[in-house]
């Protein structure tokens, strides 16, 4: 599915830029000496229509530059929270490891809890009503 919308989108775009390469084929003067303009030094004869696709990429480059430094604090705050996520999962490992794992004391506690619960189910055993 992804194919096909990839296709809908890019053939009729690729058709846009065949026709406007082809209305706009003919040579044009680019110069960047703005202080002679009968003779500038520096001037390129091309297409028109390469000048302008040519300028419209240097536009979506710099554009998407200006965007990925403009994002850098979202860049930022998203890696503080990934690490500060991971430090709470190991935290959370570590109880939940601390829990399973009784400490050497713990075992005579744990052996007088379940006396005293097994006692506890002996006298509500024999009780009669």
């Amino acid at each position: 599915m992804q194919k096909f919308l990839t296709a809908l989108v890019l053939i009729p775009l690729g058709l846009i830029f065949i026709v406007f390469a082809v209305a706009n084929r003919h040579l044009v003067s680019v110069s960047f000496d703005p202080l002679d303009v009968s003779d500038p030094m520096g001037t390129v004869q091309m297409p028109l229509f390469v000048l302008i696709i040519g300028v419209a990429i240097l536009g979506v480059i710099a554009g998407g530059i200006a965007t990925w430094f403009r994002q850098r604090h979202w860049r930022r705050a998203a890696r503080r929270h990934q690490a500060e996520a991971i430090e709470a999962k190991t935290q959370l490992a570590n109880l939940r490891a601390s829990i399973v794992a009784p400490t050497p004391s713990e075992p005579k506690r744990m052996l007088l809890l379940e006396q005293g619960s097994a006692s506890g189910r002996r006298d509500k055993a024999s009780a009669a009503l």
